[in-house]
């Protein structure tokens, strides 16, 4: 069985031809019309905590500019767009009387979409908390917050589910969770491993409780979460660093996608940290409740793939040494005690951020979803943040369009292995904050013209690679496999 076809399927008629954003990172407005205050707002107020202090008070100023940001996506022609919903800005408390001028918003940005046939993908939860909510109970440590969660979904169903087909439930609760909770660099700022595993169950239960509120209700169209998975690689065929792999794979991948497409924990995973006193606990209802959510497609979030060898230590320094500045080579690398050392794959490159570029290992991601879950994938995030140059209106920027190019052509070639794929969303449509990375990390097919220290004008200018997509989606992917001019 040769899986290097000879010529590859064509994308489906309907295959939705998306980008992406989240509230946090391009809305602003962050105290207008009645929102409350979410986690983010206060965290990055918190000194060192951003790259230059940025925060998204402003952010690139979506609230008072969706109507040109969608012209923008219909010039694009674009058949999906994916956005998250604010919670805060639904219930400024997180809980109790839902805020019509929120409703409203949100209400007028899908209309504006379906004006223009574009699609709209709803993020249900992308990382901005309800501030009060983590003032009343703490957050995701509290059981509490099943209840919150599922009432706040259900008031978007309610209000939009006649208009949007395609809702996301949590979006990457294994980065909100660890971040959070672990490594201490996301709200709420804690670095406990107990606790993390315990939030992350609360997390799990949220989840499933969202997706049976959903399927009981009746409600037309699809959900299930959005998942960032990087599958990993032993860095060569030492049969130690193979099982380091599968450790790794199981620890920091199949912990989060088996409970989400099966309802269950990895025995292996669940074993071991029965025996570090480090897991949660899950009682009988709990496991009902998970097998009662399981999502109709898994949103896969790609960006780059691990290389791991066998760990030969005991303790873990809990140092991450992230790059957040776009020095290239300032991230160290971390070691997950007795299992794992993440090291440098030789055959790949990287970018400003110490991201590793790997296009093929995005099939590998989408082979290992179908081949472990059977389960469609919609692509809710994949993309390249890079410095861009703004000059004279003008952006090019051809290592997007390459980066962009590489990975649809393995997810043209992932569906012809045989693998079901429903859309692929760009990270990003426009320009937008990157939560610790302030704004020179840029991902859009859209610049806006900002930066850490000032909103300067906030107009939009199309960079090369909205051209490139504007043909990418006109000829429905063919123009991915035709000889590119240099």
């Amino acid at each position: 069985m040769n899986m290097r076809h000879s010529e590859l399927d064509p994308f489906p008629k309907t295959f939705l031809w998306g980008s992406a954003s989240a509230a946090y990172q391009i809305e602003g407005a962050y105290q207008e019309d009645e929102k409350g205050i979410s986690v983010w707002d206060t965290f990055v107020k918190q000194p060192n905590t951003t790259f230059k202090n940025t925060d998204g008070d402003v952010a690139v100023d979506h609230y008072h500019r969706f109507k040109e940001d969608v012209a923008l996506m219909a010039e694009l022609g674009l058949k999906a767009y994916r956005f998250s919903i604010a919670w805060s800005r639904i219930f400024p408390n997180g809980k109790g009387q839902a805020n019509q001028a929120g409703l409203d918003f949100y209400s007028q940005l899908i209309d504006e979409l379906l004006a223009y046939n574009i699609e709209p993908i709803v993020t249900i939860y992308h990382w901005d908390l309800p501030q009060a909510l983590q003032d009343q109970y703490g957050g995701w440590e509290s059981r509490q917050i099943v209840e919150d969660f599922t009432r706040y979904a259900t008031i978007l169903f309610d209000t939009f589910s006649d208009r949007v087909n395609y809702w996301v439930s949590l979006n990457e609760q294994n980065v909100f969770i660890t971040h959070g909770y672990l490594l201490g660099t996301h709200p709420p700022g804690v670095r406990d491993s107990k606790r993390m595993f315990a939030a992350n169950h609360i997390a799990n239960l949220a989840n499933a409780s969202v997706i049976k509120a959903f399927k009981k209700g009746g409600y037309k169209g699809q959900i299930g979460p959005s998942f960032n998975y990087g599958p990993s690689y032993a860095f060569d065929s030492d049969p130690l660093n193979v099982l380091a792999k599968i450790d790794t794979e199981e620890l920091m991948s199949f912990f989060w996608l088996d409970v989400y497409a099966t309802g269950r924990y990895p025995r292996t995973v669940m074993k071991q940290l029965e025996k570090l006193k480090l897991a949660p606990v899950v009682t009988e209802a709990d496991q009902q409740l998970l097998a009662s959510g399981i999502p109709d497609f898994i949103g896969l979030n790609y960006y780059q793939t691990a290389t791991v060898k066998a760990s030969t230590n005991d303790s873990f320094s809990g140092d991450m040494g992230m790059n957040n500045s776009g020095k290239k080579g300032t991230s160290k690398e971390i070691e997950i005690p007795r299992v794992s050392k993440f090291v440098k794959n030789p055959y790949l490159e990287q970018t400003n951020w110490d991201w590793t570029i790997d296009p093929i290992g995005i099939r590998i991601a989408l082979r290992t979803i179908e081949s472990r879950y059977r389960l469609p994938v919609l692509i809710t995030e994949n993309g390249l943040g890079e410095y861009d140059k703004l000059e004279h209106g003008e952006i090019h920027d051809p290592y997007r369009i390459e980066y962009l190019q590489k990975h649809l052509q393995e997810i043209q070639a992932a569906m012809t292995d045989g693998v079901q794929v429903l859309g692929y969303c760009s990270w990003s449509f426009t320009d937008l904050l990157s939560w610790l990375n302030g704004y020179q990390k840029r991902y859009g097919f859209v610049y806006v013209d900002r930066d850490e220290t000032s909103e300067r004008t906030l107009n939009r200018y199309k960079k090369d690679s909205f051209y490139w997509y504007q043909k990418v989606i006109q000829t429905n992917g063919d123009y991915l496999n035709e000889t590119r001019e240099k």
